[in-house]
């Protein structure tokens, strides 16, 4: 597990405190953004969604920054990523101002998309810029239990922020204002963000070597040699394709959830019932990530990084999923929020092991840009797994065979991936 003195250790380092504190007070915050645009647009007994119109709006969030992605990963590689973490953090705070004024006017369109998107998109790329950075305040043996510690709790963050959203807007009332306030709220906690970077020396967390020029040519021969990295060492693309495939499925279950609370566990006039149940869920897939982040140091060191993700999978395709179809077909929700819980534990479980292998294998001047394309790859995957659920799915959300060919294609990943990772990946460093 996560030992105390391992904890202690990682939280001596003064300048991983900072960044750790500029992913928890980000990560608040886009927990807040998303719990005021989750009750103006998806949440609101005016505005019924359907299963294609929840689609539209992941892809509208997520999709254009996938495409983008990797080319901001060049720049993590060549700008001091301290400046980045300070001005990328105001920029969030800038756009939001934008959002704010749209809701105030009832605009959900195509307008307030591109707004959300932009800041949305800009958060992406400080969370490649954290984990770029993370090596450079955190040394040795360590860098598994900061990898385990730092996005979970970003997690948990971004999942207080929600709560504190959802309970604010209740208790300013049900209407547009209440949504206005706690975007306010997120503002105010991406300029506070950007203040605690301040505080990072300006060259601390890198790049180190070579940077790549800043021209359109160099920027697309970076993001080839990101590629050819990837190719390079077979360790870290393995480790970000288990990743992807996790990342699908849950786009899969994210769209279903989001289905049978608004239309098969409520009236589609009962929205704030339905927004507490959504809220729910997404608390168990932040508790199970929790205890993925608690168990995942110990276990990778014991049995090695591959065979824990293999467990970690299989427990997703065979207990998790089977949870969500009980709870759907039922329908249950104690058993969907423990299916919740179980794809949480996975995700977590996964994604510490693949950030660690790729720290591990990328050098540290192409870092940057691969993180930027395992976060395109994320977003790919989870806006492909939203967009087949709007195909196949009716809008209850209750498609059992389509939740168990998800539990198959967790299994054949988990397969896949012992046969070809090395059968001893541990996570330490002499």
């Amino acid at each position: 597990m996560v030992a105390l003195p391992a904890l202690r250790e990682v939280l001596a380092g003064r300048d991983f405190r900072r960044l750790f504190g500029v992913r928890l007070v980000g990560q608040f915050g886009d927990g807040l953004l998303q719990a005021a645009l989750a009750t103006f647009v998806l949440f609101s007994p005016e505005r019924q969604p359907d299963a294609v119109k929840v689609a539209a709006a992941f892809a509208i969030l997520l999709l254009p920054y996938s495409i983008v992605g990797p080319f901001a990963g060049v720049f993590l590689d060549r700008w001091r990523r301290r400046n980045v973490l300070v001005r990328a953090n105001l920029l969030k705070a800038v756009f939001t101002v934008p959002i704010i004024a749209l809701v105030i006017v009832g605009n959900d369109g195509m307008a307030l998309g591109i707004a959300v998107l932009i800041v949305l998109g800009i958060g992406r790329f400080v969370l490649a810029g954290l984990s770029a950075s993370l090596p450079h305040v955190v040394a040795g043996r360590d860098l598994v239990t900061a990898n385990a510690l730092t996005p979970t709790a970003g997690t948990i963050m971004s999942a207080a922020g929600a709560l504190v959203g959802v309970t604010l807007r209740s208790f300013l009332g049900a209407g547009d204002p209440g949504s206005e306030i706690v975007l306010g709220c997120a503002l105010a906690a991406y300029a506070l963000s950007a203040l605690v970077a301040r505080f990072i020396p300006v060259d601390r967390l890198g790049p180190d070597g070579r940077r790549p020029s800043d021209t359109v040519r160099g920027i697309a021969i970076g993001l080839l040699e990101g590629i050819a990295e990837l190719r390079l060492h077979a360790e870290a693309g393995r480790a970000i394709t288990v990743v992807g495939a996790h990342r699908f499925a849950f786009g899969v279950l994210t769209a279903g959830g989001l289905l049978l609370v608004r239309t098969t566990f409520n009236e589609v006039t009962d929205a704030n019932d339905a927004l507490t149940m959504f809220a729910m869920l997404t608390a168990a897939a932040a508790a199970g990530a929790l205890v993925g982040a608690i168990l995942t140091p110990w276990a990778s060191r014991r049995w090695g990084a591959v065979a824990w993700s293999v467990v970690a999978l299989l427990q997703a395709g065979i207990v998790g999923i089977g949870l969500v179809i009980i709870g759907a077909v039922a329908p249950s929700f104690p058993a969907l929020l423990a299916g919740s819980l179980s794809l949480g534990f996975a995700g977590q479980s996964v994604k510490v092991c693949s950030d660690t292998l790729v720290q591990r294998h990328i050098p540290d001047d192409h870092l940057g840009r691969v993180f930027a394309l395992f976060d395109m790859l994320v977003n790919v995957c989870l806006v492909m797994g939203i967009a087949s659920m709007a195909l196949v799915s009716p809008d209850s959300g209750q498609a059992p065979m389509f939740y168990a060919l998800i539990g198959v294609l967790l299994v054949v990943t988990a397969g896949w991936y012992q046969l070809r990772g090395p059968r001893r990946v541990r996570l330490t460093i002499d």
